[in-house]
């Protein structure tokens, strides 16, 4: 059967449209938003349509089997999966595009590959699903390499082992969210990670970037998921124990979490496992005051009770979604588990929220069907359906982008009204016009929450990647000014790197390099991602 090609412009497979209406919903959204009262769609680009730059370099015939120069293949993994890389493609600008795209089928393969590269000097970008929305893919623009060869891992795909006495499986890094799931499913366990790039994101790369899923509280972090790893990097493979926990030093599955590629290239990883849960409570609860909202999310973060979803939903960006008429902000709260009710958590839960002046609808609370009630499910259908329009947004010169963030309750209100201000302001001087911003907790901690925030500005359709990097400059500016770190669980890429470069120790960063030096010697692998190579 033939594989499914992924569209090299945007979110999906090729044939993959957006319907007219649900085109028309959005577009009505935009109009309200932004004041825009008509919009001009440019065509969304076609293969033959690009001039693409010749291959720099050949694969030798030792590795040609698993290795090509197909436009299609070079076209797609230019890109990752954010606005600028849309808004680039959008506009046939495929300047850097990978030489060679290798897809190899065993760790053999990814040693015979490294091999090519040092000894001919050409960089080594590691590729997972793609979704990286801050230039983890993008091939680097660095003159001292003769040229560039993506490594796509989507061959090393399988659930190897299921330990279920541990609920904890042995798996495959290139392995895509729907695909480990189904793997899964016969042994009753899951991993319960699920991020909005879940359908096309690979294990490998949320372990690499230091990913987050969607449960607001306990099993947020990948970082949490992870028992051992099995890395292969240029000077050898390194392979850890699997414990449940270890204090024998510095573990050294942590160098790799958040390494982005530049160490080595995770092949396997032991991972945490849970039961699938049978009871699940959800609702929404309305607060006409947002400060007493903050107030009963901070309490719900220090209350011990975990709950699976807890997002405070600005009433703006609530009325964008139809879950609110813009009266009220809300919060999406949620709980769920394998072993018993959760009448006893959401009752508490809802106390604490009725002390802070929250209101919710109790019918929809008895409902059994999770997430029954109006504001949860549009809620959580715009957000699944937002990467599928974005490339519909940028096509009728609409930009979004989401920036987030951790910073402790202390400094969140500050945060929050400085990152806003900067970032009308930034979308005022760049396009002319009004924009949105909007900011909402996507996962809450004892000592703080992850504030997102959701900026739209209205751009000239030929100048947008342009519009985007100059006001995300200024927002992130603004953002790590008022105290909070560049990104929660986006990652660096190479978008982050000016802001990550100030946050970071600078005895950590020279620690870095003497570790890249260790793993990759000759400084072939994914370049300009933690730092510059030397």
């Amino acid at each position: 059967m033939q594989e499914r090609r992924r569209k090299f412009y945007g979110w999906g497979y090729e044939g993959d449209t957006v319907p007219p209406e649900e085109t028309a919903e959005f577009e009505s959204a935009w109009s309200r938003m932004l004041g825009i009262d008509h919009f001009e769609a440019m065509p969304f680009p076609k293969e033959e349509d690009i001039d693409l730059r010749a291959p720099r370099i050949q694969p030798p015939a030792s590795l040609a089997a698993m290795c090509t120069t197909d436009k299609y293949d070079r076209l797609y993994h230019t890109y990752g999966a954010g606005t600028v890389d849309v808004a680039r493609a959008l506009r046939k600008e495929f300047r850097n595009p990978p030489d060679v795209i290798a897809y190899p089928r065993t760790e053999e393969d990814i040693v015979d590959l490294y091999d090519w590269c040092g000894r001919h000097n050409l960089a080594a970008i590691p590729y997972g699903g793609g979704t990286s929305v801050v230039g983890g893919v993008n091939p680097p623009e660095y003159d001292r390499y003769r040229g560039v060869v993506t490594i796509d891992l989507k061959h090393f795909d399988k659930v190897l082992e299921v330990d279920a006495k541990s609920q904890s499986a042995r798996i495959q890094a290139g392995v895509l969210g729907p695909s480990l799931e189904k793997q899964l499913k016969p042994t009753g366990l899951t991993m319960r990670f699920f991020l909005q790039a879940w359908e096309f994101s690979s294990l490998g790369g949320w372990i690499a970037t230091r990913a987050a899923g969607h449960f607001a509280t306990a099993y947020t972090q990948i970082d949490d998921h992870v028992q051992s790893l099995k890395v292969v990097t240029p000077s050898g493979n390194i392979e850890s124990r699997r414990f449940p926990v270890s204090g024998s030093g510095p573990n050294p599955d942590r160098l790799f979490l958040g390494s982005e590629g530049a160490l080595g290239i995770i092949t396997e990883a032991w991972v945490r496992l849970h039961r699938r849960p049978v009871f699940r409570k959800m609702t929404t609860v309305r607060f006409s005051v947002y400060e007493n909202a903050v107030e009963a999310t901070r309490l719900l973060s220090q209350s011990g009770l975990n709950p699976s979803n807890a997002r405070l939903i600005e009433r703006e960006e609530a009325a964008y979604t139809g879950s609110s008429d813009g009266s009220y902000d809300i919060l999406v709260l949620g709980f769920e588990s394998a072993d018993h009710p959760v009448d006893v958590w959401m009752n508490r839960a809802l106390e604490i929220c009725a002390e802070c002046s929250g209101e919710w609808d109790a019918q929809t609370l008895n409902d059994k069907a999770a997430g029954s009630d109006s504001g949860t499910t549009n809620w959580r259908n715009k957000f699944l359906r937002g990467p599928f329009l974005r490339e519909y947004a940028i096509a009728r010169g609409v930009m979004r982008e989401t920036m987030e963030t951790a910073v402790t309750w202390d400094k969140f209100a500050a945060l929050r009204d400085h990152v806003k201000a900067e970032t009308h302001r930034a979308i005022r001087e760049v396009t002319g016009r009004k924009g949105s911003v909007t900011c909402r907790f996507t996962h809450l901690y004892p000592d703080g929450p992850a504030p997102y925030f959701t900026w739209f500005a209205y751009g000239d359709k030929s100048r947008i990647p342009e519009q985007y990097m100059a006001i995300k400059r200024i927002a992130e500016q603004a953002m790590v000014d008022a105290g909070g770190t560049v990104t929660h669980h986006h990652a660096l890429g190479r978008d982050h790197r000016p802001w990550y470069d100030k946050e970071r120790p600078e005895l950590f960063c020279t620690a870095m390099k003497a570790a890249k030096m260790a793993f990759d010697p000759k400084q072939i692998l994914n370049p300009g991602v933690l730092f510059d190579p030397s």
